[in-house]
């Protein structure tokens, strides 16, 4: 009994994990222009991709380049961090051509909105004419130096499910630390607490905004490309599911809040887990009940602060 329960709660923190690194893109996005970026599930699936072709794998017959691939694979590690890069680069991109000219038009926020929904559903179709729309599988000696499972207080568990884990709570505590104790962190708080002021203050606002979307893109970019290896590429839009996920988990943590995406995920990830495999099919709809339930009760989030009016 302790077996399973343990390795229920090591899938649940795994997959909450992903779903924390996605709501936290959010996070900042939203902490500093307060608007959702509807393109994250897309740069969750680029991450996934990027980190597919740097280790080796070729683009299938049905992508716009047949066949092809680079000449000699990278490591994981390696592979990872430079999708997760490439990734953040195309957050800017989305940033520069979808926020930033209705910005210094003093546009709606909902119109923000709009464009970066549009700009999520341009990348997924430019990644399915260079791809094509079939799955991919990472190579087998992806992770050859990891055994295929590992026992961990009598639950058996799979290598990749503890890396995933790991990678995840590491990129988490970095991205905490960075944001309490780098000057660039404290800056990007400074903006989100109340941009005006910040930029009186000698703060480079628009600088924080792009910021805040280049880590916003590399975080999603992390997430793809860790459940790429763990599960496959199922297909461009594989992000999707994660990005509205993702999107759950901000709002069930609490608008802006980075602990909150956290919580949030963790709680995600454990009402997925305890639905039996023979009703699987009622995941999503478990884990959006436990939404609505928090939110009736607590229509801020778990650990969301009440917004203040200022005179």
């Amino acid at each position: 009994m302790i077996d399973v329960l343990l390795q229920t709660l090591l899938n649940a923190a795994a997959s909450g994990g992903v779903y924390a690194l996605v709501a936290l893109g959010y996070t900042l996005v939203f902490s500093v222009l307060g608007v959702i970026n509807f393109a994250q599930g897309a740069l969750f699936s680029i991450g996934g991709y990027l980190t597919y072709l740097l280790m080796g794998g070729r683009i299938g017959v049905n992508g716009a380049l047949p066949g092809w691939g680079l000449p000699a694979g990278l490591p994981f590690w390696l592979a990872l961090l430079l999708a997760a890069a490439g990734s953040g680069l195309v957050g800017l991109l989305v940033e520069r051509v979808a926020f930033a000219p209705l910005r210094r038009r003093g546009a709606e926020p909902l119109l923000a909105l709009i464009t970066s929904l549009g700009a999520g559903v341009v990348l997924v179709n430019l990644l399915q004419l260079l791809m094509g729309a079939e799955g991919y599988a990472f190579p087998e000696a992806a992770l050859a130096g990891l055994p295929n499972a590992l026992v961990i207080g009598g639950a058996r568990i799979r290598s990749v499910q503890v890396l995933l884990l790991a990678v995840c709570a590491f990129a988490v505590l970095v991205l905490t630390l960075w944001l309490e104790r780098s000057k660039g962190g404290r800056a990007l708080r400074a903006v989100a607490e109340d941009a005006t002021t910040a930029q009186l203050l000698g703060i480079n606002s628009e600088a924080m905004v792009r910021l805040a979307f280049v880590v916003s893109g590399a975080l999603a970019g992390l997430g793809g490309g860790l459940v790429g290896v763990s599960v496959s590429l199922a297909g461009p839009y594989m992000g999707i599911s994660y990005g509205l996920k993702g999107l759950a988990v901000l709002v069930l943590g609490g608008l802006g809040s980075v602990s909150g995406a956290i919580a949030g995920g963790l709680l995600m990830g454990l009402a997925e887990a305890l639905v039996p495999s023979d009703a699987s099919g009622w995941r999503d709809a478990v884990a959006f009940a436990i939404l609505f339930a928090v939110l009736l009760l607590r229509p801020s989030g778990l650990l969301g602060r009440r917004p203040v009016d200022r005179v």
